[in-house]
């Protein structure tokens, strides 16, 4: 069996910068870590690796620094892993992206699971799963917490409002992984020593996956940023200096007003 996670670096969320005039994140000097549910994924990765025999690939899209992030999930037990870095590929938006990923895992072939994280914390628009889904023709589960592989079929606990769905799909499949499905392993000093001196991180560009140059990219990127900005300060909230009953009224009072309640 064969299992492709996607992991994507983000910057620290604490250091985002925006490019004014492309709308894009930059990226150089920032500091980066794994999108913390990319992580979840690979440990779903792990946890079927022990009980079952898998191969487990981790692919990545982004500048060669990326290859921190690979070399980490290779240290926490990923087979195999593959970096997609071009200058074509930057400035991408969420479809371009997920195109992009399509290419190279329609190259990799014969997968039976792909896992990603359910969204990453720099965007926050879970937008890449369900496409890349979309673009390999697959069916998808977002929102996984819980799932098992039973004889050609994936079976999920899909977590919604007011609890959880519990939906069964075929092979090869996509499912995106939530921070609740289990707590990421740390790197082993072993797992570390191996993916700094003995693995590689094999590196595609353009040319590899067969991608036009012309529609990857930001020149391949349908989504067209109007504006970019950073919001003002939250404003603090009211004090009431009254009675705590006093106080409960004008609170239930004001939720009425604003039809909140």
């Amino acid at each position: 069996m064969k299992i492709i996670v996607t992991v994507k670096q983000v910057p620290d969320t604490n250091e985002v910068k925006l490019d004014r005039s492309t709308g894009t994140l930059i990226r150089e000097g920032v500091p980066s870590i794994i999108n913390p549910e990319d992580k979840n994924a690979i440990e779903a990765a792990m946890q079927l690796k022990e009980s079952m025999e898998i191969t487990v690939i981790a692919l990545s899209m982004g500048p060669p620094q990326a290859d921190g992030a690979l070399r980490e999930a290779l240290a926490m037990g990923v087979d195999q892993a593959i970096l997609l870095s071009d200058r074509a590929f930057a400035g991408a938006d969420t479809w371009s992206t997920a195109a992009t990923l399509g290419m190279a895992i329609k190259k990799i072939g014969d997968y039976d699971l792909i896992l990603a994280g359910r969204q990453a914390i720099d965007g926050d628009t879970a937008q890449v799963g369900p496409q890349l889904a979309e673009y390999l023709e697959i069916p998808q589960v977002t929102y996984v917490r819980e799932f098992a592989i039973e004889e050609g079929s994936v079976r999920a606990k899909r977590a919604v409002e007011d609890g959880y769905e519990e939906l069964e799909a075929p092979l090869p499949a996509l499912l995106t992984i939530t921070k609740d499905a289990n707590k990421a392993r740390y790197p082993s000093a072993g797992g570390i020593i191996t993916a700094y001196r003995t693995q590689e991180v094999t590196v595609w560009g353009h040319q590899d996956i067969g991608a036009d140059p012309e529609s990857i990219g930001l020149k391949g990127s349908p989504t067209q940023v109007k504006r970019s900005f950073t919001p003002p300060p939250k404003e603090p909230g009211e004090k009431f200096q009254l009675p705590p009953a006093e106080a409960a009224k004008e609170i239930v009072a004001r939720l009425k007003n604003k039809n909140i309640i």
